[in-house]
């Protein structure tokens, strides 16, 4: 059977879509790189691209979906990373490592700290909380991140049930929302030796958390408060 090649024409017209779509994520990273926010317009970000307005809703249906984009890249090690220590059989000693255990293992050795303070000079806000726009994008950022990291950990134990390692490993990606909004109020989100260790020690309580459950709640309402609407 002859092999089947893509007309020259759409091999073309494909290279020009992925060169457009590349200089609009360049031109927005540089954006922010420089101004330190994500708070420029379409006009702004076409002319820096060199592309018209229609080009660039050609590619993303908003400029947040470009942010969200640009952030995913930032943080594309961090998939990498994970994916090359999951597909590292452990050692003869250590052969009945959990997915778990090998996962945790992974997060715990990988630097969060660098792509996130980048990503928080990028958003401009550097010396504040983040706001509710910031902690949307940090969510989706995040989710898609878990998606694509739970797509490789199916691929490396396919025998366990799917929808198990989604429950578990967006378990683990909605903490690190928390764990970075209170690494943020701990340390003003600056990358030191302290804010480093500060994060792992919120990682290590989101492990251990999330291993061993949330334990008893409380159930009492405060002194004070009733329990029923009335």
């Amino acid at each position: 059977m002859k092999e089947q090649h893509a007309p020259p024409g759409a091999d073309r017209r494909e290279a020009l879509k992925a060169r457009y779509r590349r200089a609009i994520l360049d031109a927005a990273a540089d954006l922010m790189d420089k101004s330190e926010g994500a708070d420029f317009t379409v006009d702004t970000l076409a002319e820096r691209a060199d592309v018209s307005r229609r080009t660039v809703f050609n590619h993303f249906a908003s400029v947040e979906d470009i942010v969200i984009e640009v952030f995913g890249e930032v943080l594309s090690g961090f998939a990498d990373h994970i994916d090359a220590k999951i597909s590292t059989p452990p050692s003869a000693a250590r052969h009945s490592i959990s997915l778990f255990d090998q996962v945790t293992e992974a997060l715990r050795a990988t630097d969060m700290v660098t792509p996130i303070t980048q990503m928080k000079r990028m958003l401009g806000n550097q010396n504040r909380k983040p706001n509710a726009r910031e902690v949307v994008v940090l969510q989706r950022v995040i989710s898609d991140l878990g998606e694509r990291t739970s797509t490789k950990l199916r691929r490396h134990y396919s025998s366990t049930d799917g929808l198990t390692v989604d429950f578990f490993f967006g378990s683990l990606m909605s903490g690190l929302v928390v764990v970075y909004q209170h690494w943020t109020a701990l340390t003003g989100g600056v990358a030191t030796e302290e804010s480093r260790r500060v994060w792992d020690s919120l990682m290590d309580r989101l492990i251990t958390t999330t291993r061993a459950g949330y334990g008893p709640l409380a159930s009492e309402y405060p002194a004070g408060e009733s329990a029923s609407p009335g």
